[in-house]
């Protein structure tokens, strides 16, 4: 029998899905400085997550996150403590966000229609996720919390 299981988060949960759709692809400015950004966010974010799981620096909150990439761009799930903190860190101009943002859209004026960026956010009560894991690994939720 498959052993099914469930992730062991509990409290407050953030969903944020942000993407990127490539309409000009030989736009290469524009879509370069759009595809290089979102790396360096995600290792600044991953290195603060194990500082702060050290005990070494204050968390900003972000639990973690999964990409995919489709024939016309990407998309990413982050999983995050609190609405409050993603908009902390993308508001702050000491981390990676807030200047990618500006840059990209300083770049963006050339060629307004090579690329879309999209992003949706899911406030989630302590207690309104439900998951399901039944096979080898936990995806999702599962696999940045744990089960």
């Amino acid at each position: 029998m498959v052993e099914r299981l469930t992730h062991s988060y509990d409290g407050p949960l953030t969903v944020f899905l942000i993407g990127l759709r490539i309409h000009q692809p030989w736009r290469i400015g524009v879509v370069g400085q759009a595809i290089r950004a979102m790396p360096r966010m995600i290792v600044e974010l991953e290195q603060n997550k194990a500082a702060a799981e050290r005990g070494e620096a204050q968390s900003l909150g972000y639990l973690g996150s999964r990409s995919t990439v489709h024939l016309t761009g990407t998309t990413m799930i982050q999983w995050w403590r609190s609405t409050d903190d993603l908009y902390a860190y993308a508001a702050a101009p000491d981390h990676q966000h807030r200047p990618a943002w500006s840059e990209f859209y300083k770049v963006a004026r050339s060629a307004p229609r090579a690329v879309t960026i999209w992003h949706e956010t899911y406030a989630v009560e302590p207690g309104g996720a439900e998951s399901v894991y039944a096979g080898a690994a936990p995806f999702g939720l599962g696999a940045v919390a744990g089960t």
